[in-house]
């Protein structure tokens, strides 16, 4: 039997990875042919077909499962072992692509970039938009290295850490007759309300507590973002939902009017996600600390608002 050797083990953990020979082959820059022999090399090597044919697709049989994140962890050790020259990997020149939520990127970046010059001199930032419909696929696939946001199902394999949790508040221009008093539920219901949704969404957990209450409201338009979001509201007469600690810079800065939204919502919870091939790398590692030290210095928010009566 052969030796499985080091090139065996970056194509296996490229094919589980991908579970396609000609992703495979373009990561490791060699061609679909070759690949494909090394495939059957391997399947040679493990006893185990690896990758199995579903229609178009290929699709990892169990033992492949079984095998991916030891592979991926492997490999990992064996570039920092071959790569590293300082010590711990984490001051080489690095590329690093970060998506953040929209939500989130004005309380991280100046921060984060700041850091990373004081602490990572020879490490480059790409920050993205997020696009909450291929987020693990993204990590996977090697496109994105943290995604950062208020993040919902991922893959089993996503590796995710809670930074913050906020809370949702109300946002109006200056002098809304909510700043001054804090609305019942039959006051919000019967505001004119704005939403934030990238895929023009209208529906939230507010019409579920609002329904509670036997009461609608209509919400006139969604903005696919909270700066423009927060831009509407201060020149019309809309309210519209806003985490609190992310959007008080912003929300300050404009002189718009906060007010209680008098209903329990879920808090919304930022948290930062990455492949698990990532993790014990010394460079991915010192930039996910970095985030998180920026993130975790975000000030508390007040107590939840108890609710108003109908």
């Amino acid at each position: 039997m052969d030796a499985l050797d080091l090139n065996l083990l970056l194509a296996l953990d490229a094919l589980l990875d991908t579970n396609s020979v000609t992703e495979a082959a373009r990561r490791l820059h060699t061609s679909t042919s070759a690949m494909s022999r090394t495939l059957t090399r391997l399947r040679a090597v493990l006893g185990d077909p690896l990758l199995v044919r579903s229609g178009r697709q290929l699709v990892p049989t169990p033992r492949a499962l079984e095998l991916r994140h030891d592979v991926a962890g492997l490999v990992d050790q064996a570039r920092l072992l071959l790569t590293t020259r300082d010590g711990n990997g984490a001051g080489r020149h690095r590329d690093f692509v970060v998506r953040v939520a929209d939500s989130v990127v004005a309380r991280l970046t100046g921060p984060l970039l700041a850091a990373v010059r004081a602490q990572l001199p020879g490490v480059t930032v790409r920050l993205l938009a997020a696009d909450a419909g291929d987020a693990a696929v993204a990590l996977r696939d090697g496109r994105v290295d943290v995604e950062v946001g208020m993040i919902g199902q991922t893959d089993p394999e996503t590796v995710v850490k809670r930074l913050f949790a906020d809370r949702w508040v109300g946002v109006a221009a200056a002098g809304h007759p909510f700043g001054a008093d804090r609305p019942t539920v039959a006051a919000y219901a019967s505001a004119q309300h704005l939403e934030v949704s990238a895929t023009g969404r209208t529906h939230s957990p507010i019409d579920d507590r609002l329904a509670l209450h036997g009461r609608t409201r209509r919400v006139l338009a969604t903005v696919p973002d909270l700066a423009t979001a927060l831009f509407t509201v201060g020149s019309t007469e809309l309210v519209c939902p806003v985490p609190e600690l992310l959007s008080r810079p912003a929300r300050t800065a404009l002189g718009l009017t906060m007010f209680e939204i008098p209903l329990p919502l879920p808090a919304p919870v930022v948290a930062m996600a990455w492949h698990p091939r990532n993790t014990a790398d010394a460079g991915h590692r010192a930039l996910r600390d970095l985030i998180g030290a920026v993130l975790h210095d975000t000030p508390k928010p007040g107590p939840v608002p108890v609710a108003a009566p109908a």
